[in-house]
């Protein structure tokens, strides 16, 4: 169906660094046009991330000094405000730039939100829509078109919103540490989006999941994939993970929290166990004990977004069903303050996504 698009939108308009002030809900933001080679979509459904909270916040630190205000980016950065966040975009292209197809006016579409920077696989200058370019938490967004695809699914547009953040930054976690069928991987903060999405991306290539997760929701990891729950702070990590493998050897830990839990993930690890993060929930400066890491024969694996390559990988496993959507939540456009507290509080399993008005 064709839509006539609008001179102007409603948004949220990141303000600054801060608290939630610094949303700002506007009905008056100019509709951005298309440049060549770029397609503008009507947003349906954006999920929410917690890169979104930490980038408001400004709490990513910088390498001299961990309690800096800083954005995403360590080096080079790209975001001016104000900013349109959301990067789990979904919409139906209503225009397109010089040099695209019109033929794809009208194409659902889910975004890959990455800004690459190179032409190859390497994440060494990766940005996002959200951050160095406006994103979802719109009526309308502009982007390249080679960033907007179809995907073969019957999803609905809010479930389809569920997936490319936490998704497709769980499946490069994997991928950087080599998760293979038959092994064991340990996935801390199971409940929440990359969490949770891990659980199903180590189910799809055949490896045996085991969560942590907080209080009252075991039942929910367990029908999501994992093989077994540990519950988040009842009793010593170790040999409750111990219990909950069976005696298995954790071949990977998928640590989202990081905190006090790092050094024990550490020790929980098999010899030449790998670890992988993307994210410090609990607390991003951490004691590492070397002796640990060289005498194990330990890797240690940072990791963020992911590669064109990941993306694919994500895509085909929508299609193929070998993943499912979680949705804890939709919220109004108009509702965003309350999303993001409600959000931040983390009393839900899966993604929150918001909507427009």
């Amino acid at each position: 169906m064709m839509h006539s698009v609008p001179k102007t939108m409603t948004a949220v308009l990141l303000t600054g660094h801060g608290g939630l002030e610094k949303l700002v809900y506007s009905r008056d933001v100019p509709v951005p046009a298309p440049a060549a080679g770029e397609v503008l979509i009507r947003v349906t459904a954006c999920g929410m991330n917690n890169t979104d909270v930490w980038v408001r916040e400004g709490a990513y630190g910088t390498e001299d000094d961990p309690s800096a205000v800083s954005t995403w980016r360590r080096h080079g950065n790209t975001l001016t405000f104000p900013r349109i966040q959301g990067t789990d975009t979904v919409g139906h292209i209503a225009a397109v730039g010089e040099g695209v197809d019109r033929a794809r006016i009208g194409e659902r579409v889910m975004v890959d939100f990455s800004i690459y920077n190179r032409d190859d696989d390497s994440l060494a200058d990766i940005d996002y829509m959200g951050h160095g370019r406006d994103g979802g938490y719109a009526e309308y967004m502009a982007l390249p078109a080679e960033n907007a695809h179809v995907v073969a699914t019957d999803l609905t547009d809010i479930e389809l919103a569920t997936f490319c953040c936490a998704y497709l930054t769980g499946e490069r976690m994997l991928e950087r540490a080599r998760l293979a069928a038959g092994e064991t991987v340990l996935v801390t903060g199971a409940s929440g989006g990359v969490g949770s999405a891990i659980i199903q991306l180590a189910r799809a290539r055949g490896a045996v999941p085991i969560a942590v997760a907080g209080p009252g929701k075991e039942a929910a990891m367990l029908d999501i994939g994992a093989q077994a729950v540990v519950t988040r702070g009842q009793g010593d990590l170790a040999e409750a993970v111990e219990a909950a493998s069976g005696g298995r050897p954790i071949d990977v830990v998928a640590d989202l929290v990081g905190g006090p839990l790092f050094n024990d993930l550490l020790k929980i690890l098999r010899p030449e166990g790998r670890y992988t993060t993307a994210g410090a929930i609990a607390g991003p400066v951490v004691q590492l004990d070397l002796r640990t890491m060289y005498l194990k024969q330990l890797e240690l694996h940072g990791s963020s977004q992911g590669s064109r390559a990941d993306f694919r990988r994500l895509v085909r496993y929508i299609e193929e069903k070998k993943i499912r959507p979680l949705v804890g939540g939709v919220y109004p456009l108009s509702e965003f303050h309350r999303a993001q507290t409600d959000f931040m509080a983390k009393n839900f399993v899966g993604k929150l996504v918001v909507v427009p008005d």
